[in-house]
């Protein structure tokens, strides 16, 4: 009886497809979840607003005279919010229907804004609204289940999967600072907690990131690379990646990079790629650049 013999060589080669296959599998698995959240009531696709908030009262609704006037579908007069170096609170206007962390409300509440803890959420129809803190100021963000984005939304393009763009890095904490300046779209800058330098290869060269986190906890990158501002977005693009093991390596998979939320809406505060984040080499993987930025 004839014998099929196959070499060492072809056998490797033909486990490591089918690692690589097993790969490609797990990175559309997880972007499809990565989807399924963009498309969420409360996902990035429903942001439709960002107000300006000041100390003292500030009134919302849709009536052209409210100081934040609401572009969504929302009555006229939504209530009051008061803001003060005490705490915030908000009013309700009288049959507005407002629910506050999913309650029904006829008086004022104490209002959290996002930088104190889980911020508390006021609804009415499919308009939700919180206040965020951003450096010394605070905005309205406003939220908007029926939004046109989040209706049309067809998905996002990708590069395909390519395991060569899964590449290990070493931590290098000596000499690091332990903060570091991380700026967003509004101009502002915040010192942010650093564990150190990530240094990896593409193709023989030396390139290297700055993540931010806490020491010996997953990390989380901002970066641009030489693809900016035409096949991907050009505020950069996301990345995570999880604590370092014990050798300091860290697992760097530029196939699961993600657009910000600012690629999706004008309406959010992302923060921008650092200098020493705008890697001069293509990354062609992870997402591609979405809709009118194209």
């Amino acid at each position: 009886m004839a014998r099929t013999s196959i070499s060492i060589a072809a056998l490797l080669a033909l486990l490591a497809g089918c690692g690589d296959e097993a790969y490609r599998e797990s990175v559309d698995s997880w972007h499809a979840g990565r989807i399924e959240r963009l498309q969420a009531e409360d996902g990035w696709l429903t942001l439709v607003g960002l107000h300006g908030l000041t100390q003292g009262a500030n009134t919302i609704g849709t009536a052209e005279d409210r100081d934040v006037v609401l572009n969504a579908s929302a009555p006229a007069h939504v209530g009051t919010l008061e803001l003060s170096a005490d705490g915030h609170r908000f009013v309700p206007a009288e049959g507005s229907g407002v629910t506050v962390d999913g309650e029904s409300v006829e008086g004022p509440v104490v209002v959290t804004a996002d930088d104190q803890g889980e911020p508390t959420m006021l609804r009415v129809g499919a308009v939700s609204f919180y206040v965020v803190a951003r450096g010394d100021r605070n905005f309205l963000r406003v939220k908007d289940g029926d939004s046109a984005t989040r209706r049309d939304f067809q998905g996002v393009e990708r590069f395909p999967v390519d395991p060569a763009w899964r590449v290990t890095a070493r931590l290098e904490t000596e000499g690091r600072p332990a903060t570091v300046p991380v700026a967003n779209v509004l101009g502002q800058v915040e010192e942010q907690a650093s564990p150190g330098l990530l240094i990896f290869e593409v193709d023989g060269r030396e390139l290297s990131l700055v993540p931010v986190g806490e020491p010996g906890q997953s990390m989380f990158i901002v970066f641009a690379d030489a693809t900016s501002g035409f096949e991907t977005y050009g505020g950069g693009r996301f990345l995570s990646a999880a604590a370092p093991d014990a050798e300091g390596r860290v697992v760097l998979d530029f196939n699961r990079a993600t657009n910000p939320p600012c690629c999706f809406t004008p309406y959010a505060t992302c923060p921008m790629p650092s200098p020493e984040n705008r890697l001069p080499v293509r990354v062609p993987a992870g997402e591609k650049v979405w809709g009118e930025h194209h």
